[in-house]
């Protein structure tokens, strides 16, 4: 333990996603060791970001304005609608190009053991969104995890009765891994989501 501000940065540090004791411990150090400019622009950038930065009112994605740049973007499809956990989600899927149409975001998944169920995600606000006669296929993203797959299954049986089509990401074989090393349910995935190539 180190004492006073330094050991205070070190737990703040700590508390992030991804960042353990030792990597908040080398970041910690390495602010220590930057030019005095360098953490005073992330202290301003950090302090810029909570100011200015929401959630978009539409979509639920990050903005700087009422609405996200997806939702202001006329040439978007209001046909689809690509529902998905976390804003981080949104770029995920925006860096393959395929999509055109909007988004959705839940703000996480269903989650009992955390004590997360559906009046706790934006559930409500994509049911609102449905009364728009423009959209007509919802395509669920959320992870293919037990949660994930809990909040799909949820958002499939409320919404089936709605008339939307409603599709599901496909899961299974990563590109460049060996069958050897994909568990059983990966590899039923990738049998179920087979197609025909000739």
């Amino acid at each position: 333990m180190y004492e006073g501000v330094i050991q205070e940065l070190i737990d703040e540090l700590g508390r992030l996603p991804g960042v353990g004791p030792k990597s908040a411990q080398r970041i910690a150090f390495y602010l220590l060791q930057a030019d005095e400019d360098q953490a005073k622009r992330l202290a301003e950038v950090l302090t810029e970001v909570k100011e200015r930065v929401r959630f978009c009112e539409k979509c639920g994605n990050v903005a700087e304005a009422e609405l996200c740049n997806i939702c202001r973007d006329p040439r978007r499809s209001k046909a689809s609608i690509c529902v998905v956990e976390e804003p981080k989600d949104v770029q995920a899927i925006e860096r393959t190009r395929e999509f055109k149409g909007l988004y959705h975001v839940l703000g996480g998944a269903i989650s009992p053991i955390e004590g997360i169920g559906p009046d706790n995600l934006r559930i409500k606000e994509l049911v609102a969104r449905l009364a728009d006669p423009e959209i007509k296929e919802i395509i669920i993203a959320t992870d293919p995890n037990l949660e994930g797959e809990a909040t799909a299954t949820y958002l499939t049986r409320m919404l089936s009765p709605m008339g939307i089509t409603i599709s599901r990401l496909a899961s299974g074989l990563p590109v460049g891994g060996d069958l050897e090393y994909a568990d059983e349910i990966t590899l039923g995935r990738a049998f179920e989501g087979r197609r025909t190539v000739s």
